[in-house]
């Protein structure tokens, strides 16, 4: 018969200071006060269950009293006598509590973790990695933001991006793959069941128009061809530094971005080459303009100020906002229709024209009014031209031969009758 430890009182069991395990008898027997380097003291009461000897931690020690550890061995042993597995009620009621909690994890939650596992772990691109929080923090957050991504069901996707579908088409498709990526991956790390609900083919497909449908509808108002010449000359006249940006937009058919963020040093004026960086293109790769002579000609005449990287500066020296380029053209569209003119309206849609729009003239012009190639046009507008394997073979960018098309199109837009090439 093994040995039975002497009962210790409360008193006895608190001027225990040994490190190591201490028997402190009594009912029921297998219960002892665990000692730790550090001080720490806990209950651990051992028994059997079953085959396999068990030790169970039933708190620690003085927040558990001597009283109290014996009281919950007495109740664990009972249990164990009707056949219950403690340790195993334990294990699962953790388990289901884990299952529980991430399932409570709402989707701005999921979306964070994310964000920093693979948004910030895998892309290159500062100005999409900030987009995805911008973009979803706008319209996904106010939404569903609170809500368990267990359960985000389609009609909570609906709500997000249907306001924005037919009016900002290409935002809304950017932000439901967005919100389909951080529920996939929500999925996997077993914080939602089922299918996903932002899943474009064969679910949100078949609720809303396409995007393609949608967004041929709503581009950007262009200049028409026939009108482009005469806007030009009237730009010309205006003065400003905003003036002189959108006059190089026209001529480069660049995007608002890519001109008010131009710097000095991305200028090589003696080779007609503008090298903007990866970091500042929408797809994220290197991208050389070849500068029409107009442009070349336009660059020289902008004053280099002290300290200011910019070529377009605002008036504090720092980048130029869009909204002072679009002002531009809200200005001289305003000057023709007081004159009693309809001024610069999009062919189809009779919107007034944006700065934007003027990249969709471009490709109007190289479409109809030349025989350059499309992709070479796409290259101009730094598109994505092939597929990634193409792409990624493709040594050239067709620099030189996409800098005659830039002078052609630079004289369109001056006026005069240019060269078939």
């Amino acid at each position: 018969m093994p040995k039975q430890a002497k009962e210790l009182k409360a008193l006895q069991v608190k001027r225990l200071t040994q490190l190591g395990r201490h028997a402190v008898g009594g009912t029921p027997p297998g219960l002892s006060l665990n000692i730790t380097e550090t001080g720490a003291k806990s209950w651990i009461f051992r028994v059997t269950i079953g085959a396999s000897r068990r030790h169970i931690g039933l708190g620690s020690y003085p927040e558990v009293s001597l009283a109290e550890a014996r009281e919950k061995a007495l109740n664990m042993k009972r249990e164990i006598r009707d056949g219950t597995d403690p340790v195993a009620e334990r294990q699962a009621a953790r388990a289901a509590l884990a299952v529980e909690q991430k399932h409570r994890t709402t989707f701005e939650e999921a979306f964070n973790s994310f964000y920093e596992a693979k948004v910030q772990g895998e892309l290159k691109n500062i100005k999409h990695i900030k987009q995805w929080r911008s973009t979803l923090t706008t319209y996904a957050f106010p939404v569903i933001g609170e809500k368990a991504v267990a359960s985000i069901t389609v009609e909570d996707v609906l709500a997000v991006i249907r306001p924005i579908w037919m009016t900002k088409n290409e935002t809304a498709s950017r932000v439901r793959q967005r919100i389909e990526a951080v529920l996939d991956w929500s999925k996997v790390m077993g914080q939602r069941e089922g299918e996903n609900p932002a899943l474009w083919k064969g679910n949100l497909a078949k609720l809303l128009p396409s995007p393609n449908k949608v967004q041929k509808e709503n581009r950007y108002p262009a200049v028409d061809l026939g009108e482009i010449a005469n806007w030009f000359r009237i730009l010309r006249t205006r003065d400003g530094m905003a003036a002189r940006a959108l006059e190089f937009l026209t001529l480069t058919a660049s995007r608002s971005g890519e001109v008010r963020g131009a710097l000095w040093d991305e200028m090589n004026l003696a080779n007609g080459i503008w090298t903007i960086p990866a970091h500042r293109m929408k797809a994220g790769r290197e991208h050389r303009v070849p500068l029409p002579s107009a442009a070349v000609e336009l660059i020289t005449k902008q004053p280099r100020l002290i300290e200011c990287p910019y070529v377009f500066p605002s008036p504090k020296n720092g980048q130029m906002s869009d909204m002072t380029i679009s002002a531009v053209m809200r200005r001289i569209q305003a000057a023709e229709e007081k004159e009693g003119r309809r001024g610069f309206l999009d062919s189809r849609s009779r919107r007034p024209a944006v700065p934007h729009g003027l990249r969709s003239s471009f490709r109007d012009w190289a479409a109809e009014r030349t025989n350059y190639p499309r992709d070479m046009a796409e290259m101009a507008l730094a598109h994505n031209v092939g597929s990634e394997v193409e792409r990624a073979y493709r040594r050239s960018d067709m620099v030189e031969k996409r800098r005659l098309m830039m002078e052609d199109w630079a004289t369109f837009v001056e006026g005069a009758p240019e060269a078939e090439p």
